[in-house]
Order: C-alpha cells, then sequence, then structure tokens
C-alpha cells in the first residue's frame, strides 16, 4: 500500500524553498504568468522589490547580488517582461554575477497555439532559448515533479564556478500545480554550498619560487578577485611579496587605493605610470582577469602588456579564460581566495622575512603626488557647467570611506576607474563586460536593499539616468536613500567626443538644449517621483548639496551640469585605428 502523498501547489513551496535557503528579496515585475508566486509571497519573509520596468529589476538583482556575494532571484513575465530584463541579465553574466531567473511562460498545453504573448515564430516552446546565448544554462520546466531538482541546480550552477545568471522557465500552468511536498523535502539535505577548488603546495611553491626571482614582477588583480571576496588574501600576499598590483577596470577596490603598493588602472584609460610598469615586468601573475581590450590597449604589444618578452602565470575559477588572450607559462584553476590561501602559506614558508622591493613605495607615491598635482586645476575650477575632475574631487571629499559607489558608463566609469580613490573593497560596481547604460542608477537599488545602513551613491550620466529614470519610482516606495549624481553633459558624452575628434560633428550623439540649459531637468523628474531633486547653478553648490543628500537619508538626485571634457587616455584602442588609420587622435571636448 502506498504511502499517502501531502501536495501542495508549485507556487507555495517555491516560495518556501527560497525562505529556507535564505533568500529575502525578489526582484521583478507582474504578469499573469507569474502572479500565482506573487499571491503565495504575501504575507511571507520574502520582500517582492515592484519595479516599472524589468531592466530595473534585473540591474537592481545584479547590484544586490555584488552586494551580498549571493545569487539573487528575478521573477519575470514571459515575452516582453523577458526580453525587457534580458539586457539586465546578459550584463550581469559578462561580469560574473550570480542570478537565478525564474519567468513564467504560456501553459504548457497551449504551446505552438500562439496564445497571447507566445514567441513561437521558429519553433513551438522555446522561449527560454531567448537566454541561451549569455546563461551558464537555460531550463525549460517540461514535468512539474522536475520542478525542484531543477531550482535547486539553478542556485547551485549561478553559484559555483565561474559564476552567472541561469534561468528556469516555467510554464505558468506548472506554478498551479500540485506535486508532493516531499520532493521539495529532501532538498533540504543537499549542501547549498560546494567547496571551492584550490591549488596544490607545488604548483603554490613554483608560482612564488617564479615571483621571488623575478627582477621586476607585477600582480594584475581583476573582478574575480571581487567576486572570491579574495581581498584580504590578496593583500597579506602582496604585503609579504611586495610586489607592486596593477588592476583591471572590474579589479578596481580589491585593495584600497591608498594601498603603498597599487600602481592602478592599465589600458586605455590607465595612467601612463601604471601602463609603464605593466610593460617592464618580467613576470606577471594574472588573478581572476580575462585580460580583456580595453584593459589591454587591444592587446597591441606597445602600450600595457608585452607577453613575450614579459612571462604569465594566471590563476582563474575557469579554464577558458587561462590563455584566452596571452600565452600563459604556468596555468592553475582554482577559487581565488582558496589559491590566496596557499600561495600565502607556501611564500611563509620559503620567504620567512618576505621579499624586498626597496624604493618601490616610494616611486608609486611619488607618482600619485604627480598625478594629483596635473589634475588641481581642474580639480578646483570653479568653472560652471563643473569640470568632471571636481565632481570626482568633490564626491571623493564628501563621500564616507565605506559608501558604496556605482558607476554606469563614461567619465563616471572611465574616470572613476582611472583617478577614483576607493578605499573599501568591493564597494564599486561597475559594468564592466556589457558596459550597459542604466546600470548604475538601479544596481544602486539593491546595493542600498543589501546595506541599508551604509551610503549607497550612483555616479551617471545624463545618457544612462535617462534610459530608465522610473528607478525612482521604486526609490521611492521602498524609502531606499540612493543619492544618484548625474553628470550631466547633455550627450552621449564619450560617444559625442569620439565622432567629434574623428568626423568633425556630433550628429546623433547630443541632446538640445533649452535656453542653454541641458533638458530634461532630472531634478524635476525626481520630484514628480516625490524624491528630492537638487539642480545646480554653480560649481560651489556641490559639496553643500551632496553632503546635504547624504545626511537625509532620502533617495536624491543631483542634476550636476558638466562640461563634456574627455576622460584622459595613455594607452590604446583598435577602434581608433579603424576611424583614422593615419592619425593619432582620440576623443576630444565637445563643449
Amino acid at each position: 500500500m502506498e504511502d499517502a502523498m501531502t501536495k501542495d501547489l508549485i507556487a507555495n513551496q517555491l516560495v518556501r524553498y527560497l525562505e529556507e535557503r535564505g533568500v529575502t528579496h525578489v526582484f521583478g515585475l507582474c504578469g499573469h504568468t507569474n502572479i500565482a508566486v506573487l499571491s503565495a509571497m504575501a504575507n511571507t519573509r520574502l520582500r517582492f522589490v515592484n519595479v516599472r520596468h524589468e531592466q530595473i529589476a534585473a540591474h537592481a538583482a545584479d547590484g544586490y547580488a555584488r552586494a551580498t556575494g549571493r545569487a539573487s532571484v528575478l521573477l519575470s513575465h514571459l515575452s516582453p517582461g523577458l526580453t525587457n530584463a534580458a539586457t539586465g541579465v546578459a550584463n550581469a553574466a559578462l561580469d560574473c554575477i550570480p542570478m537565478v531567473v525564474i519567468a513564467g511562460d504560456v501553459p504548457s498545453y497551449y504551446y505552438g497555439k500562439h496564445p497571447h504573448q507566445e514567441v513561437n515564430l521558429h519553433a513551438d516552446a522555446s522561449q527560454y532559448e531567448i537566454y541561451r546565448p549569455f546563461v551558464k544554462r537555460a531550463w525549460r520546466v517540461d514535468t512539474p515533479e522536475l520542478f525542484p531538482e531543477i531550482v535547486e541546480k539553478a542556485f547551485q550552477l549561478a553559484e559555483s564556478g565561474q559564476p552567472g545568471p541561469v534561468l528556469v522557465n516555467v510554464p505558468m500552468d506548472v506554478f498551479s500545480t500540485g506535486i508532493d511536498v516531499a520532493l521539495f523535502d529532501r532538498l533540504r539535505g543537499n549542501t547549498k554550498a560546494l567547496a571551492k577548488p584550490s591549488i596544490d603546495d607545488e604548483t603554490a611553491r613554483a608560482i612564488v619560487a617564479r615571483l621571488a626571482e623575478a627582477r621586476d614582477p607585477l600582480i594584475y588583480a581583476g573582478g574575480g578577485v571581487a567576486l572570491a571576496r579574495a581581498w584580504d588574501e590578496l593583500r597579506a600576499f602582496v604585503d609579504h611579496m611586495q610586489i607592486p598590483v596593477a588592476h583591471s577596470l572590474m579589479g578596481k577596490g580589491v585593495l584600497p587605493d591608498d594601498h603603498p603598493l597599487v600602481l592602478g588602472m592599465t589600458g586605455f584609460w590607465g595612467t601612463q605610470f601604471t601602463n609603464d610598469r605593466c610593460m617592464r615586468a618580467d613576470w606577471v601573475l594574472g588573478l581572476g582577469t580575462r585580460f580583456k581590450e580595453a584593459d589591454c590597449s587591444s592587446w597591441y604589444p606597445d602600450y600595457t602588456f608585452d607577453f613575450p618578452p614579459s612571462k604569465l602565470i594566471h590563476i582563474d575559477i575557469e579554464p577558458s579564460e587561462i590563455g584566452r588572450n596571452f600565452p600563459t607559462e604556468i596555468g592553475a584553476v582554482a577559487d581565488l581566495k582558496q589559491a590566496l590561501k596557499v600561495l600565502n602559506r607556501a611564500a611563509r614558508e620559503m620567504l620567512p622575512q618576505g621579499r624586498g622591493n626597496p624604493g618601490l613605495a616610494a616611486a608609486i607615491a611619488d607618482h600619485r603626488a604627480a598625478f594629483k598635482a596635473s589634475n588641481r586645476e581642474m580639480e578646483t575650477s570653479s568653472a560652471f557647467p563643473m569640470m568632471p575632475e571636481r565632481i570626482l574631487a568633490d564626491l571623493r571629499a564628501v563621500m564616507p570611506r565605506d559608501a558604496f559607489l556605482t558607476t554606469d558608463v563614461g567619465w563616471n566609469k572611465n574616470g572613476v576607474g582611472q583617478q577614483f580613490p576607493i578605499y573599501e573593497p568591493g564597494s564599486i560596481l561597475t559594468p564592466g563586460g556589457f558596459a550597459t547604460m542604466g546600470f548604475g542608477p538601479s544596481a544602486a537599488l539593491g546595493v542600498k536593499l543589501a546595506h541599508p545602513d551604509r551610503a549607497v551613491i550612483s555616479l551617471v550620466g545624463d545618457g544612462g539616468f535617462g534610459q530608465n529614470p522610473a528607478v525612482l519610482a521604486t526609490a521611492a516606495a521602498e524609502g531606499l536613500g540612493v543619492v544618484w549624481v548625474v553628470m550631466n553633459n547633455n550627450a552621449f558624452g564619450t560617444i559625442a567626443g569620439l565622432q567629434k575628434a574623428h568626423y568633425g560633428l556630433t550628429y546623433g550623439t547630443t541632446f538640445p538644449k533649452t535656453e542653454g540649459e541641458q533638458t530634461p531637468d532630472y531634478a524635476a523628474i525626481a520630484r514628480a517621483y516625490g524624491v528630492e531633486g537638487v539642480r545646480l547653478r554653480a560649481a560651489e553648490e556641490f559639496r553643500p548639496a551632496l553632503e546635504a543628500a547624504i545626511a537625509s537619508g532620502r533617495p536624491t538626485v543631483i542634476d550636476v551640469a558638466m562640461v563634456n571634457n574627455p576622460t584622459p587616455t595613455s594607452g590604446h584602442w583598435d577602434i581608433l585605428n579603424i576611424y583614422s588609420p593615419d592619425r593619432h587622435v582620440g576623443h576630444v571636448s565637445t563643449d
């Protein structure tokens, strides 16, 4: 005689599963295919973060995952909801951010009949394939009884190896199907966190030996260090070995920028000093980096890296990253936190007194002082519209040391990477691989939800903020005291400067002005959403406005008119050769 089964709807059991897993926030937007799950969430510990556009939800979930180090959850409607969210999910994918996307779909028994909003122009039951090019895996739930296993696998895959988003595509009838609760209950005994791979002692000793014997070694830190939360281990290794650290855009902040051995960002927007130190290195230890194009001056050997004669040691959690762009002498597949623990042990055994590097810290300090002096005129200028360097300098002077900063695209990303000090590891969030306009304002929501007691600043251009100003509706409804600083140059500034330099015009890259002022007035838009809005009229107004906004704890938009001067560059970008093969030009001011 069979034991009696206890059944409950999948929607109810999914909510219980998420609660037991420790999920506290679900980001998304309603639709007829997911309201069964929303209804099950009512009066539970889960907090649904409601948005006005799915891309906002995806970026907010991305920011939340970066701030917590755990997979976030995005709940989406079918078709337009899923495609609206796609840009944000792809952004998370290219930056290796763990996320579980749960999407509703048409009823399974109507596949191919073209019910309301079905995507089936080339194949039936294929909505999930929209995400296949960028998620780690896309599941289509064909059998209700397999749903518990699929959800468990989804979280495990999102958070393991090289992290990233996954999709669980669920026909809406499945959410409302009852299955045996034992199918979910048995998952409680399964581990929720896999042990991370490390390196063996022999490999660690070989790496330490190469670095110890090197004439001019260098550590190149990428975003993988932040993903592994290996900041303390990296600092211990750097301090013991006395090796300078350059970083990619995504490696910004893995060590505090005032650490005496941090060189700065490399590549097109890096400084000449940092690029030169990379060029002269005989051994480079690459940690959690893809050696991306902008970070490596389009891989041209005369600007940032030159392999060979430089020799590369590369450690990454993903095997395909090793040797992707540069030949590698020693390659190791490992979690960076675990690998650095072993490297630290080997370094202390082999070099009990550490490795000396006399004069290095002084040379780096001299460079920092000279770079700061070269920027002093811009950083103190009273010009209005404001100089971008002053915006960054005033923001850094006011922003708490442990505050979170989200960036977007343009000066707020490239200029920050180059000349804005980050002091707290993990406190900067940047859209790297996809470089998505609109990431920063929405990601800041997720960060504030994860860390309500810390200041959160979103530094964004007017082009990026204009992508989804409806982010303010969610901030007002949730009471999220984010401060958005809109660097308003009345243009898609970086592209306008590029077009002006190479084609002599700014067609399609700048915005019209009304009576000489930038439009729209984002401070007025903020007030319409029930959020504080301040539009500056002089450079001297910025610092007090920012201080007041942070102190208030209220969501606030500060609209800052800015001169569209280009971010200084010292590296190279191949597109310059494409546009102007016979001229050495980059970006110019459009003001």
